[in-house]
């Protein structure tokens, strides 16, 4: 079996472990409203985003799999966290729109790329960058969510992470779409019957 095309290794594991804390973190917000435990489920995704990568690279693991679920994993819970915590009034919903609105123009560029044989790009490091900033900025956020010194500044950092979450996010997608409009003008339109068997490269 070719290496990329493993499944059952210990980077995809936590990958479909974050996926699975989903589900669990929109409980303990919107149902009892257990801060506490929430915020461990935040801390734990950024743990295992970090480790994914790392033991991927380190232990030659890299797999086609694990190159969707990471991505995948990480804007569900972006999407998951922004709604929670919109819900419960503690980030305005022009945050809440802002975020998975830059997901839906990306999506939107997938038909063309599909046309020159593409079902995405690599990511532009800013699009990283980004995530890294709102994985730090809404665990901050749900911690300022209370009274004290220690609320306080978690919520100035937060938001801090957040804005300039927000704006690489942004920027990097601007900067994904530009790479879609040169592939575009670089390459030629394939016929319908060759677009599945053409190179295609995961945005991982």
């Amino acid at each position: 079996m070719n290496t990329e095309d493993r499944v059952l290794t210990v980077p995809n594991a936590l990958s479909f472990v974050r996926l699975l804390l989903v589900p669990v973190f929109l409980w303990l917000v919107l149902g009892p409203e257990w801060d506490e435990l929430a915020l461990l489920v935040l801390i734990a995704s950024g743990i295992t985003d970090y480790l994914d990568g790392k033991l991927a690279r380190t232990l030659g693991q890299t797999s086609k799999i694990g190159a969707i679920l990471d991505p995948v994993a990480d804007r569900l819970y972006i999407l998951a966290v922004v709604v929670g915590l919109g819900l419960r009034e503690i980030i305005p919903w022009w945050l809440v729109v802002a975020i998975p609105l830059r997901d839906v123009f990306l999506f939107s560029l997938i038909p063309f790329l599909r046309t020159r044989g593409y079902s995405s790009l690599p990511v532009h490091f800013l699009g990283k960058a980004a995530t890294a900033g709102l994985l730090y900025a809404f665990p901050l956020l749900l911690l300022g969510d209370g009274a004290g010194t220690v609320a306080d500044l978690a919520n100035v950092f937060g938001w801090g992470f957040a804005i300039w979450g927000v704006g690489l996010y942004w920027w990097g997608g601007i900067l994904y779409a530009f790479q879609v409009r040169r592939l575009m003008s670089a390459t030629e339109r394939l016929d319908p019957d060759e677009r599945p068997t053409r190179r295609e490269r995961s945005a991982g």
